[in-house]
Protein backbone atom coordinates (compact mmCIF):
# COMPACT_ATOMS: atom_id res chain seq x y z
CA UNK A 1 0.00 0.00 0.00
CA UNK A 2 1.69 3.45 -0.85
CA UNK A 3 1.80 5.40 2.08
CA UNK A 4 2.00 9.24 2.72
CA UNK A 5 5.52 10.25 3.80
CA UNK A 6 6.64 13.66 5.25
CA UNK A 7 10.38 12.94 5.66
CA UNK A 8 13.79 12.69 3.63
CA UNK A 9 14.33 8.80 3.56
CA UNK A 10 16.34 8.17 0.11
CA UNK A 11 19.30 6.25 -1.77
CA UNK A 12 21.51 7.61 -3.92
CA UNK A 13 22.76 7.06 -7.69
CA UNK A 14 25.64 8.42 -9.85
CA UNK A 15 23.97 9.97 -12.98
CA UNK A 16 25.18 11.62 -16.00
CA UNK A 17 22.84 13.04 -18.64
CA UNK A 18 19.41 12.44 -18.24
CA UNK A 19 17.00 12.79 -20.96
CA UNK A 20 13.77 14.78 -20.59
CA UNK A 21 11.42 12.51 -21.18
CA UNK A 22 12.23 10.30 -18.02
CA UNK A 23 11.69 13.58 -15.72
CA UNK A 24 7.87 13.20 -14.56
CA UNK A 25 8.76 16.26 -11.72
CA UNK A 26 11.58 18.96 -10.35
CA UNK A 27 15.10 16.78 -10.60
CA UNK A 28 16.15 16.57 -6.99
CA UNK A 29 19.79 16.79 -5.83
CA UNK A 30 22.41 16.17 -3.26
CA UNK A 31 26.06 16.88 -3.80
CA UNK A 32 25.22 17.81 -7.28
CA UNK A 33 24.24 13.93 -8.17
CA UNK A 34 20.82 13.61 -9.33
CA UNK A 35 18.36 10.93 -7.92
CA UNK A 36 15.52 8.38 -9.31
CA UNK A 37 13.22 6.86 -7.14
CA UNK A 38 11.24 4.75 -9.41
CA UNK A 39 7.70 3.01 -8.66
CA UNK A 40 6.70 -0.94 -9.78
CA UNK A 41 4.84 0.56 -12.61
CA UNK A 42 7.76 2.42 -14.13
CA UNK A 43 6.37 6.26 -12.76
CA UNK A 44 8.73 8.26 -10.82
CA UNK A 45 8.08 8.70 -7.29
CA UNK A 46 7.19 12.23 -6.54
CA UNK A 47 7.15 12.42 -2.73
CA UNK A 48 9.84 12.39 0.04
CA UNK A 49 9.16 8.68 2.28
CA UNK A 50 9.30 9.36 6.00
CA UNK A 51 12.07 8.78 7.98
CA UNK A 52 11.56 4.89 9.39
CA UNK A 53 8.22 3.73 7.68
CA UNK A 54 10.51 2.51 4.69
CA UNK A 55 13.82 -0.21 4.96
CA UNK A 56 15.99 -1.00 2.59
CA UNK A 57 16.98 -4.02 0.02
CA UNK A 58 17.92 -5.22 -2.69
CA UNK A 59 16.18 -6.60 -5.72
CA UNK A 60 17.48 -9.07 -8.10
CA UNK A 61 19.65 -7.08 -9.54
CA UNK A 62 21.41 -5.90 -7.00
CA UNK A 63 19.80 -2.29 -7.12
CA UNK A 64 18.67 -0.62 -3.89
CA UNK A 65 14.71 -0.90 -2.94
CA UNK A 66 12.61 0.99 -0.44
CA UNK A 67 10.24 -1.60 1.15
CA UNK A 68 7.26 -0.69 3.49
CA UNK A 69 6.83 -2.07 6.42
CA UNK A 70 4.43 -4.96 4.80
CA UNK A 71 7.16 -6.23 2.29
CA UNK A 72 5.62 -4.16 -0.46
CA UNK A 73 8.28 -2.79 -2.87
CA UNK A 74 7.22 1.54 -2.75
CA UNK A 75 10.55 2.10 -4.99
CA UNK A 76 13.49 1.21 -6.65
CA UNK A 77 17.04 2.91 -7.17
CA UNK A 78 17.49 3.16 -10.93
CA UNK A 79 20.08 4.77 -13.80
CA UNK A 80 17.97 6.60 -16.23
CA UNK A 81 19.18 4.02 -18.60
CA UNK A 82 17.97 0.68 -16.17
CA UNK A 83 14.72 2.99 -15.73
CA UNK A 84 13.93 3.23 -19.68
CA UNK A 85 14.91 -0.19 -19.94
CA UNK A 86 12.56 -1.34 -16.92
CA UNK A 87 9.64 0.51 -18.08
CA UNK A 88 10.07 -0.87 -22.03
CA UNK A 89 9.62 -3.97 -20.14
CA UNK A 90 6.73 -3.35 -18.08
CA UNK A 91 5.12 -2.42 -20.78
CA UNK A 92 5.99 -5.27 -23.11
CA UNK A 93 5.39 -7.82 -20.29
CA UNK A 94 1.68 -6.54 -18.70
CA UNK A 95 -1.46 -7.10 -21.74
CA UNK A 96 -3.15 -3.62 -22.02
CA UNK A 97 -6.42 -5.08 -20.99
CA UNK A 98 -5.00 -6.84 -17.63
CA UNK A 99 -2.63 -4.71 -16.36
CA UNK A 100 -3.47 -1.79 -14.36
CA UNK A 101 -1.64 0.94 -12.38
CA UNK A 102 -1.20 -0.70 -8.30
CA UNK A 103 0.01 -4.37 -9.06
CA UNK A 104 -3.54 -5.91 -9.70
CA UNK A 105 -1.86 -8.45 -12.13
CA UNK A 106 0.66 -10.29 -12.03
CA UNK A 107 2.08 -9.97 -15.36
CA UNK A 108 2.66 -6.37 -15.18
CA UNK A 109 5.03 -4.59 -12.64
CA UNK A 110 5.57 -6.33 -8.92
CA UNK A 111 4.17 -5.19 -6.02
CA UNK A 112 6.79 -6.95 -3.74
CA UNK A 113 10.40 -6.57 -3.78
CA UNK A 114 12.06 -9.71 -4.68
CA UNK A 115 13.30 -11.93 -1.81
CA UNK A 116 16.72 -10.59 -1.74
CA UNK A 117 18.11 -10.10 2.17
CA UNK A 118 17.39 -6.34 3.23
CA UNK A 119 20.39 -4.42 4.22
CA UNK A 120 21.13 -3.74 7.68
CA UNK A 121 17.92 -1.46 9.10
CA UNK A 122 20.28 0.61 11.54
CA UNK A 123 19.15 4.78 11.40
CA UNK A 124 22.74 5.03 10.26
CA UNK A 125 22.24 3.25 7.19
CA UNK A 126 19.44 5.62 6.08
CA UNK A 127 20.44 8.84 4.57
CA UNK A 128 19.12 11.62 5.66
CA UNK A 129 20.37 14.74 3.53
CA UNK A 130 18.14 17.61 2.43
CA UNK A 131 17.22 18.40 -0.91
CA UNK A 132 17.67 21.07 -3.63
CA UNK A 133 16.27 21.83 -7.12
CA UNK A 134 19.45 22.29 -8.19
CA UNK A 135 23.13 21.20 -8.06
CA UNK A 136 24.39 22.34 -4.96
CA UNK A 137 27.86 20.60 -4.90
CA UNK A 138 28.41 21.89 -0.57
CA UNK A 139 25.90 21.54 1.95
CA UNK A 140 26.15 20.90 5.88
CA UNK A 141 24.76 17.61 6.49
CA UNK A 142 25.26 18.11 10.49
CA UNK A 143 21.95 19.99 10.60
CA UNK A 144 18.33 18.13 10.60
CA UNK A 145 16.62 18.88 7.90
CA UNK A 146 13.50 20.71 8.43
CA UNK A 147 10.07 17.87 7.98
CA UNK A 148 8.56 18.03 4.62
CA UNK A 149 5.29 17.03 3.80
CA UNK A 150 4.82 16.02 -0.24
CA UNK A 151 1.63 16.88 -2.18
CA UNK A 152 -0.81 14.19 -1.47
CA UNK A 153 -2.09 14.71 -5.41
CA UNK A 154 0.42 11.81 -6.58
CA UNK A 155 -0.19 9.69 -3.52
CA UNK A 156 -2.78 6.85 -3.72
CA UNK A 157 -2.97 2.95 -3.64
CA UNK A 158 -5.11 0.94 -6.36
CA UNK A 159 -6.34 -1.02 -3.16
CA UNK A 160 -7.93 1.20 -2.03
CA UNK A 161 -9.38 2.53 -5.25
CA UNK A 162 -10.68 -0.72 -5.97
CA UNK A 163 -12.63 -0.58 -2.52
CA UNK A 164 -14.02 2.57 -3.22
CA UNK A 165 -14.73 1.32 -6.42
CA UNK A 166 -16.75 -1.53 -4.87
CA UNK A 167 -18.55 0.42 -2.40
CA UNK A 168 -20.04 2.96 -5.16
CA UNK A 169 -21.55 0.04 -7.04
CA UNK A 170 -23.12 -1.13 -3.93
CA UNK A 171 -24.91 2.18 -3.08
CA UNK A 172 -22.65 2.95 -0.22
CA UNK A 173 -21.08 5.99 -1.67
CA UNK A 174 -17.50 6.79 -0.51
CA UNK A 175 -17.56 10.02 -1.85
CA UNK A 176 -15.01 11.01 -4.06
CA UNK A 177 -13.00 7.90 -5.95
CA UNK A 178 -9.52 9.38 -4.56
CA UNK A 179 -7.42 6.24 -3.50
CA UNK A 180 -7.56 7.32 0.27
CA UNK A 181 -8.92 5.65 3.65
CA UNK A 182 -10.37 8.59 4.45
CA UNK A 183 -13.76 9.30 7.12
CA UNK A 184 -16.07 8.85 4.19
CA UNK A 185 -14.44 5.32 2.94
CA UNK A 186 -14.65 4.44 6.57
CA UNK A 187 -18.27 5.66 7.31
CA UNK A 188 -19.25 3.67 3.96
CA UNK A 189 -17.67 0.44 5.31
CA UNK A 190 -20.05 0.72 8.48
CA UNK A 191 -23.08 1.30 6.76
CA UNK A 192 -22.20 -1.57 4.32
CA UNK A 193 -21.26 -3.98 7.13
CA UNK A 194 -24.92 -2.92 9.10
CA UNK A 195 -26.66 -3.93 5.39
CA UNK A 196 -24.63 -6.74 4.61
CA UNK A 197 -23.23 -7.88 8.10
CA UNK A 198 -19.84 -8.43 5.76
CA UNK A 199 -16.78 -6.71 6.66
CA UNK A 200 -13.94 -5.42 4.03
CA UNK A 201 -10.37 -4.71 4.17
CA UNK A 202 -8.78 -3.01 1.19
CA UNK A 203 -5.72 -5.13 1.43
CA UNK A 204 -7.35 -8.45 2.73
CA UNK A 205 -9.82 -8.41 0.80
CA UNK A 206 -7.96 -7.63 -2.39
CA UNK A 207 -9.06 -10.63 -4.32
CA UNK A 208 -11.93 -11.42 -3.29
CA UNK A 209 -13.19 -6.98 -4.42
CA UNK A 210 -11.57 -7.94 -7.69
CA UNK A 211 -13.16 -10.94 -8.18
CA UNK A 212 -16.43 -9.76 -7.53
CA UNK A 213 -15.87 -6.32 -9.36
CA UNK A 214 -14.63 -8.53 -12.48
CA UNK A 215 -18.12 -10.13 -12.51
CA UNK A 216 -20.69 -7.08 -11.63
CA UNK A 217 -19.22 -4.44 -14.24
CA UNK A 218 -15.99 -4.87 -14.62
CA UNK A 219 -12.74 -4.05 -12.83
CA UNK A 220 -12.42 -0.67 -11.07
CA UNK A 221 -9.95 0.98 -13.70
CA UNK A 222 -11.50 1.40 -17.65
CA UNK A 223 -10.56 3.00 -20.55
CA UNK A 224 -12.12 6.02 -21.92
CA UNK A 225 -12.03 7.78 -25.42
CA UNK A 226 -13.07 11.74 -25.27
CA UNK A 227 -15.28 12.56 -27.68
CA UNK A 228 -15.65 15.85 -30.24
CA UNK A 229 -19.17 17.15 -27.34
CA UNK A 230 -16.43 16.02 -24.42
CA UNK A 231 -13.71 18.50 -25.94
CA UNK A 232 -15.89 21.21 -27.06
CA UNK A 233 -17.75 21.92 -23.57
CA UNK A 234 -19.00 24.93 -23.05
CA UNK A 235 -16.55 25.45 -20.11
CA UNK A 236 -16.27 28.54 -18.26
CA UNK A 237 -12.78 29.78 -17.57
CA UNK A 238 -13.61 30.08 -13.74
CA UNK A 239 -16.27 30.58 -11.16
CA UNK A 240 -17.13 33.62 -9.50
CA UNK A 241 -17.39 33.38 -5.94
CA UNK A 242 -19.77 36.51 -5.94
CA UNK A 243 -23.45 35.15 -5.95
CA UNK A 244 -24.48 38.59 -8.13
CA UNK A 245 -21.56 37.67 -10.82
CA UNK A 246 -22.79 34.03 -10.36
CA UNK A 247 -26.25 35.29 -11.38
CA UNK A 248 -25.37 36.94 -14.52
CA UNK A 249 -24.25 33.76 -15.96
CA UNK A 250 -25.79 32.17 -18.67
CA UNK A 251 -24.76 28.26 -17.42
CA UNK A 252 -23.02 27.48 -14.35
CA UNK A 253 -20.34 25.19 -16.19
CA UNK A 254 -17.11 22.94 -15.46
CA UNK A 255 -14.24 24.73 -16.13
CA UNK A 256 -12.17 22.63 -18.06
CA UNK A 257 -12.90 18.67 -19.67
CA UNK A 258 -10.61 17.02 -16.76
CA UNK A 259 -13.04 18.33 -14.00
CA UNK A 260 -16.11 17.20 -16.33
CA UNK A 261 -14.52 13.69 -16.71
CA UNK A 262 -13.92 13.55 -12.91
CA UNK A 263 -16.98 14.12 -12.20
CA UNK A 264 -19.11 12.05 -14.41
CA UNK A 265 -16.45 8.97 -13.30
CA UNK A 266 -16.81 9.72 -9.71
CA UNK A 267 -13.40 10.35 -9.10
CA UNK A 268 -10.67 13.53 -8.07
CA UNK A 269 -8.78 15.44 -10.83
CA UNK A 270 -6.07 14.80 -8.96
CA UNK A 271 -6.09 10.87 -9.51
CA UNK A 272 -7.93 11.37 -13.36
CA UNK A 273 -4.53 13.09 -13.61
CA UNK A 274 -2.09 10.77 -12.04
CA UNK A 275 -3.72 7.77 -14.12
CA UNK A 276 -3.12 9.56 -17.47
CA UNK A 277 -0.24 12.02 -16.64
CA UNK A 278 0.68 12.58 -20.58
CA UNK A 279 -2.35 12.90 -21.57
CA UNK A 280 -4.08 15.83 -23.25
CA UNK A 281 -7.82 16.30 -22.33
CA UNK A 282 -8.66 18.53 -24.46
CA UNK A 283 -7.77 16.55 -27.83
CA UNK A 284 -11.20 14.74 -29.18
CA UNK A 285 -10.13 11.49 -29.84
CA UNK A 286 -7.29 10.48 -26.58
CA UNK A 287 -7.76 7.40 -25.11
CA UNK A 288 -7.56 7.63 -21.14
CA UNK A 289 -7.52 5.78 -17.93
CA UNK A 290 -10.60 6.22 -15.81
CA UNK A 291 -12.76 4.91 -12.63
CA UNK A 292 -15.76 2.73 -13.67
CA UNK A 293 -18.20 3.58 -10.92
CA UNK A 294 -21.28 1.21 -12.39
CA UNK A 295 -25.06 1.91 -12.94
CA UNK A 296 -27.03 4.09 -10.43
CA UNK A 297 -28.32 2.56 -7.67
CA UNK A 298 -32.01 1.50 -7.72
CA UNK A 299 -34.53 1.13 -5.38
CA UNK A 300 -37.43 2.47 -3.54
CA UNK A 301 -36.86 4.27 0.04
CA UNK A 302 -39.34 5.14 1.88
CA UNK A 303 -37.47 7.06 4.78
CA UNK A 304 -34.08 8.76 5.06
CA UNK A 305 -32.01 9.23 8.08
CA UNK A 306 -29.79 12.89 7.81
CA UNK A 307 -27.01 12.00 10.81
CA UNK A 308 -25.84 15.38 11.89
CA UNK A 309 -22.91 14.14 13.92
CA UNK A 310 -21.71 11.52 11.25
CA UNK A 311 -22.24 13.25 8.26
CA UNK A 312 -23.71 11.10 6.10
CA UNK A 313 -27.23 10.17 4.51
CA UNK A 314 -28.96 6.74 4.88
CA UNK A 315 -31.59 6.01 3.04
CA UNK A 316 -33.72 2.67 3.77
CA UNK A 317 -36.50 1.07 2.30
CA UNK A 318 -40.03 -0.05 3.68
CA UNK A 319 -39.32 -2.95 5.36
CA UNK A 320 -36.18 -0.38 6.95
CA UNK A 321 -34.10 -2.58 5.21
CA UNK A 322 -30.88 0.04 4.61
CA UNK A 323 -30.28 0.32 0.70
CA UNK A 324 -27.89 3.31 0.54
CA UNK A 325 -25.90 5.52 2.50
CA UNK A 326 -23.97 8.72 1.13
CA UNK A 327 -21.25 11.28 2.72
CA UNK A 328 -23.08 14.43 3.32
CA UNK A 329 -21.99 18.09 4.71
CA UNK A 330 -25.12 19.10 7.04
CA UNK A 331 -25.43 22.28 8.11
CA UNK A 332 -23.31 24.31 10.25
CA UNK A 333 -23.45 26.11 13.82
CA UNK A 334 -24.60 29.53 12.16
CA UNK A 335 -26.54 27.93 9.98
CA UNK A 336 -28.41 24.87 11.49
CA UNK A 337 -30.01 22.12 9.38
CA UNK A 338 -33.47 21.26 10.76
CA UNK A 339 -33.93 19.41 13.44
CA UNK A 340 -36.56 16.30 13.77
CA UNK A 341 -38.62 15.21 10.75
CA UNK A 342 -39.49 16.42 7.33
CA UNK A 343 -41.07 15.78 4.12
CA UNK A 344 -39.52 15.61 0.52
CA UNK A 345 -41.90 18.27 -1.41
CA UNK A 346 -40.55 18.01 -4.88
CA UNK A 347 -37.68 16.71 -6.89
CA UNK A 348 -35.93 19.25 -9.46
CA UNK A 349 -32.63 18.01 -11.97
CA UNK A 350 -30.20 21.19 -13.07
CA UNK A 351 -32.65 23.64 -10.97
CA UNK A 352 -31.67 27.05 -10.75
CA UNK A 353 -30.93 28.89 -7.66
CA UNK A 354 -32.53 31.89 -5.88
CA UNK A 355 -30.77 33.50 -3.38
CA UNK A 356 -32.53 35.28 -1.06
CA UNK A 357 -30.65 37.10 1.81
CA UNK A 358 -34.17 37.50 3.81
CA UNK A 359 -34.77 34.11 4.13
CA UNK A 360 -31.39 31.94 3.55
CA UNK A 361 -28.54 33.92 4.59
CA UNK A 362 -26.28 36.53 3.63
CA UNK A 363 -23.07 36.00 0.82
CA UNK A 364 -20.76 38.88 0.83
CA UNK A 365 -22.25 41.94 0.18
CA UNK A 366 -25.63 40.90 -1.94
CA UNK A 367 -28.95 41.95 0.00
CA UNK A 368 -31.10 41.65 -3.71
CA UNK A 369 -32.85 38.44 -4.23
CA UNK A 370 -30.47 37.18 -7.20
CA UNK A 371 -31.74 33.67 -9.99
CA UNK A 372 -28.75 31.47 -10.68
CA UNK A 373 -29.24 29.49 -14.06
CA UNK A 374 -28.48 25.75 -13.90
CA UNK A 375 -25.11 24.17 -13.84
CA UNK A 376 -23.06 21.33 -12.01
CA UNK A 377 -20.88 24.29 -10.51
CA UNK A 378 -24.04 26.07 -9.24
CA UNK A 379 -24.71 26.82 -5.45
CA UNK A 380 -26.38 23.35 -5.24
CA UNK A 381 -25.19 21.69 -8.17
CA UNK A 382 -27.41 19.56 -10.46
CA UNK A 383 -29.91 18.31 -8.25
CA UNK A 384 -32.51 19.93 -5.76
CA UNK A 385 -34.32 17.57 -3.26
CA UNK A 386 -36.81 20.31 -1.58
CA UNK A 387 -37.95 19.67 2.09
CA UNK A 388 -40.82 20.57 3.72
CA UNK A 389 -39.22 23.05 5.78
CA UNK A 390 -39.06 25.97 3.29
CA UNK A 391 -35.53 26.88 1.95
CA UNK A 392 -33.86 23.92 2.83
CA UNK A 393 -33.38 20.51 0.92
CA UNK A 394 -30.72 18.14 0.09
CA UNK A 395 -28.85 18.69 -3.14
CA UNK A 396 -24.98 18.33 -4.98
CA UNK A 397 -22.30 20.54 -5.05
CA UNK A 398 -19.71 22.19 -7.06
CA UNK A 399 -16.88 20.84 -4.90
CA UNK A 400 -17.41 17.23 -4.15
CA UNK A 401 -14.20 16.90 -2.76
CA UNK A 402 -15.56 18.44 0.12
CA UNK A 403 -18.30 16.77 0.84
CA UNK A 404 -18.48 15.52 4.58
CA UNK A 405 -15.49 18.04 5.52
CA UNK A 406 -16.63 21.01 5.58
CA UNK A 407 -20.04 22.80 6.39
CA UNK A 408 -23.32 24.17 4.47
CA UNK A 409 -25.57 27.03 5.02
CA UNK A 410 -28.32 24.39 6.64
CA UNK A 411 -29.32 22.07 3.88
CA UNK A 412 -27.96 19.15 3.30
CA UNK A 413 -25.23 18.62 0.52
CA UNK A 414 -23.90 15.73 -1.51
CA UNK A 415 -21.88 15.15 -4.69
CA UNK A 416 -24.08 15.22 -7.57
CA UNK A 417 -24.03 12.00 -8.60
CA UNK A 418 -24.86 10.75 -5.23
CA UNK A 419 -27.30 13.35 -4.97
CA UNK A 420 -28.29 11.89 -8.32
CA UNK A 421 -28.57 8.48 -7.71
CA UNK A 422 -30.87 9.40 -4.11
CA UNK A 423 -33.61 11.57 -6.48
CA UNK A 424 -33.72 8.38 -8.32
CA UNK A 425 -34.86 6.19 -5.28
CA UNK A 426 -37.37 8.94 -3.93
CA UNK A 427 -40.71 10.53 -4.28
CA UNK A 428 -42.39 13.36 -2.60
CA UNK A 429 -44.15 12.31 0.95
CA UNK A 430 -40.63 10.64 1.66
CA UNK A 431 -39.65 11.21 5.12
CA UNK A 432 -36.29 12.85 6.13
CA UNK A 433 -35.18 12.20 9.76
CA UNK A 434 -32.30 14.66 11.06
CA UNK A 435 -30.52 13.10 14.18
CA UNK A 436 -28.11 15.34 16.27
Amino acid sequence: MIRIYTLPVILLIAMTAVPAKLMAHEPLFKHGVQVFLVRPDGSLLDYIPEYGSVTLGEDNAGRPTLLDHQGRLVATEMTARELETYRSRVDNNASRSAREPGGWSNRGAPDRAPARPSRPQSPDQILRPPFSATPEPEQDYNQRPAPQRPSTASIFDMNVVALQVYLDRAGFSPGVIDGHMGDNVQKALTAYHEATGETLDADKDREKILASLSVNGGLPVTTYRITDEDAAGPYLASIPSDYSEKARLEHLSYTSVNEMLAEKFHMDERLLKRLNPEADFTRPGTTIKVIAPGAPKRAKVSRIIADKTLKQVRAYDESGQLVAAYPATIGSSDTPSPSGTVTIERIAIDPNYTYNPKKNFQQGNNNQVLTINPGPNGPVGNVWIALSKPSYGIHGTPEPSKIGKTSSHGCVRLTNWDAQELAGMVSKGVTVVFTP
